[in-house]
């Protein structure tokens, strides 16, 4: 287990009593480092969406727990938000809530001379994600070619 998979799954057991005190969702956590700084990011979700006040909330009782444990020696920032209308589809529990969506799935190498698709999640397994197009045609992908994968937003 690498450093950053550590600090995420620790960072995501102190959230779950959290989550479930105030009936949130937690969407996903995430340490990354971007332009020299370490940020450390809990998104989380409930129905109807969270508002700053519940990030408020969140971020102010994991800010006091990770100060507690102090398990990250590098400084960073906490950053705790919802993931947003365009949100990243990483794992499966993601992928299961968004069947029927419409996402866009950006792949490392093209197919076809195309790196950028949108359609409907159709279905997804360990291997593969397939969407479909507005007339129902199939395209399957391998999990390993895909950079990433958002639900898609129309304004």
């Amino acid at each position: 287990m690498t450093k950053r998979e550590e600090y995420e799954m620790k960072t995501e057991q102190l959230l779950l009593p959290i989550m479930e005190e105030y009936q949130f969702e937690l969407y996903d956590v995430e340490f990354v480092k971007e332009a020299g700084t370490f940020y450390l990011r809990a998104f989380i979700d409930k129905e109807g969406g969270i508002n700053i006040n519940d990030c408020e909330v969140v971020s102010r009782r994991l800010s006091d727990l990770l100060d507690q444990k102090d398990f990250i020696p590098d400084a960073y920032i906490l950053e705790v938000s919802s993931p947003g209308l365009g949100r990243t589809l990483k794992k499966d529990k993601h992928f299961e809530k968004s069947i029927g969506e419409e996402v866009e799935v950006k792949l490392f190498k093209a197919i076809d001379k195309q790196k950028e698709f949108t359609g409907y999640l159709d279905s997804f397994d360990d291997e593969k994600i397939v969407i479909a197009d507005e007339n129902d045609n199939l395209t399957e992908f391998e999990r390993s070619n895909i950079a990433v994968v958002k639900l898609a937003v129309h304004f």
